[in-house]
């Protein structure tokens, strides 16, 4: 992957740094920066969330490090970003159910750890920028389509607010202490490494997996709910744009997704297809906290980042299932 290169820079100048970087999206970031000759991608991570085999293929590369350690310790968050130019945070708790079974973890890890990586930015005199995982359950209860970063509604899930009190947190310490820091409001990012295993694993790897194995997949709801689903490397060119985006893209957040929608049974007849399959689906009831409609308004990515989607959902679902079955 990463055939399409997103800077312009000497990457062998500079060293960065990727909090979460054994979890899905922040593998790929590292598999980027490697390829393209960075300096130093560190990784920091407790491996709560990540798999240490999306490392695997990196650990013999001397531009690799890894540093065990967990956000929610201000100490080793600080070390982590020692001699860094830049910071990608995607260390997180994810998942709108998550949240809601355990709501006091989410806050701890998405709200305490995001404000310690803040004040690790704040205190540090070499981290030029921070670009950090934000999202779209920030939307929560608006129905106003194509989202649009300006207007946003009340959060639906604990999830939902401490993704939006980071974003809060992220204003205030531009405004208060002038760091410069740029938020990516993911849109339902699927590809490559994405595990499908556990109990708040995401509904493209799941389908994927049900028929991989040849079982029928749960569909919450009447399945007729849409998603702008957004291949990973759209997500990565967002955070590689974001690094070296000119100053009047700092402390702004941008949406990252495809601008186009579809809807969860379309998915499932897709992958079905691509499957030779003839499953049929189950339907479940509607899941508690998630929106009905997801449709992302790109242009303010497009103008001051120069974000460029480059894989639409149909050929990252291909990329996708041919990963899952190799």
């Amino acid at each position: 992957m990463y055939s399409n290169q997103y800077h312009n820079q000497d990457l062998s100048k500079l060293s960065f740094l990727v909090t979460g970087g054994a979890g899905f999206i922040g593998s790929n970031i590292v598999e980027y920066l490697l390829k393209y000759g960075a300096k130093k991608v560190r990784v920091l991570d407790n491996f709560s969330n990540g798999y240490r085999e999306n490392l695997t293929e990196f650990m013999d590369n001397p531009s690799f490090e890894l540093l065990e350690g967990d956000i929610r310790d201000l100490g080793a968050c600080k070390k982590a970003m020692e001699g860094i130019d830049y910071v990608t945070h995607q260390a997180a708790l994810g998942s709108v159910p998550r949240s809601i079974n355990d709501p006091a973890t989410s806050n701890e890890v998405n709200i305490s750890g995001f404000l310690n990586m803040l004040i690790a930015v704040k205190d540090s005199t070499t981290v030029k920028r921070m670009v950090y995982a934000a999202s779209s359950s920030t939307y929560g209860d608006s129905k106003s389509l194509p989202k649009v970063e300006d207007t946003i509604g009340k959060p639906l899930s604990p999830y939902a607010v401490t993704k939006y009190v980071n974003e809060l947190y992220a204003d205030v310490f531009g405004k208060t202490y002038g760091t410069d820091v740029i938020g990516l409001r993911y849109f339902n990012v699927f590809g490559p490494k994405q595990s499908p295993n556990g109990a708040y694993a995401a509904v493209i790897p799941l389908f994927m997996q049900a028929l991989k194995d040849n079982k029928p997949s749960k569909i919450n709801g009447d399945g007729e709910q849409t998603r702008d689903f957004t291949f990973v490397d759209n997500a990565v060119q967002a955070n590689i744009r974001g690094f070296f985006a000119p100053r009047d893209a700092a402390n702004e957040v941008f949406n990252v997704a495809c601008g186009e929608r579809i809807t969860v049974n379309y998915l499932w007849d897709s992958l079905k297809s691509a499957a030779e399959s003839e499953l049929k689906a189950v339907y479940g009831p509607p899941r508690q906290g998630d929106v009905r409609d997801s449709l992302a308004d790109i242009s303010k990515a497009q103008n001051l980042l120069g974000y460029k989607p480059q894989y639409t959902v149909r050929e990252g679902l291909k990329i996708t299932w041919d990963y899952f079955n190799n």
